[in-house]
């Protein structure tokens, strides 16, 4: 019996150690919302063609055309002239909120005054479709593609929110040609603010 049993702790000993897969590198660099200037084979959100981002789905696309023909055809109503972009912002500030629903950016000069922005709905993903990562990345195009009217190519990011497009939403940015300067995560924190809901009896 004691020969069976070294054998067996022999044998154990011997068996080669799986290494860890990717979904487990995944799941651990979950939290690491500063390494978006890491390459990784893992990470394919966006995938940068000469310094630029790939286009966006044909189907976004479709769905922005018809938002701006009915956009249009309410400015010819009012009979009013189009504005004139005069104004040139090379820096700027880029917030992006993530929560479990959806996920908003939008991009705004350093005085605060809105660039441009994005949503999920604006790109017409419905319903648990609009938390996810993919949707940041094509909101992100979208907020980009607008602001470069305006000459913007240095943003500083502020992060809100825990939603599960946050980090694919920093990536686009950088992937779309924007230097992102710095992140802060401003997430509200509650220091026992509100009181507890009392337990349920069941």
């Amino acid at each position: 019996m004691s020969e069976e049993k070294t054998n067996n702790q022999e044998t154990a000993d011997e068996t080669p150690v799986t290494p860890a897969t990717d979904d487990t590198q995944n799941d651990n660099a979950a939290g690491e919302i500063f390494s978006f200037r890491d390459d990784k084979s893992n990470d394919k959100v966006v995938r940068v063609v000469h310094g630029q981002a790939e286009e966006l789905p044909e189907s976004v696309k479709k769905i922005l055309e018809k938002r701006k023909e009915k956009a249009e055809g309410k400015g010819a109503k009012k009979k009013g002239k189009k504005k004139k972009i005069d104004k040139k912002v090379s820096i700027g500030k880029a917030f992006i909120k993530a929560t479990y629903n959806n996920t908003i950016i939008t991009l705004a000069d350093n005085t605060g005054n809105v660039i441009s922005w994005a949503s999920a709905g604006v790109a017409g993903f419905k319903g648990p479709k609009k938390s996810t990562p993919y949707a940041a990345s094509i909101i992100t195009r979208i907020a980009v593609e607008r602001a470069k009217e305006y000459g913007l190519e240095e943003v500083g990011v502020y992060v809100k929110g825990v939603g599960t497009g946050r980090e694919s939403a920093i990536r686009a940015l950088n992937a779309s040609g924007l230097t992102v300067s710095y992140i802060r995560d401003i997430t509200p924190i509650p220091h026992n603010g509100c009181r507890a809901k009392k337990p349920r009896r069941v």
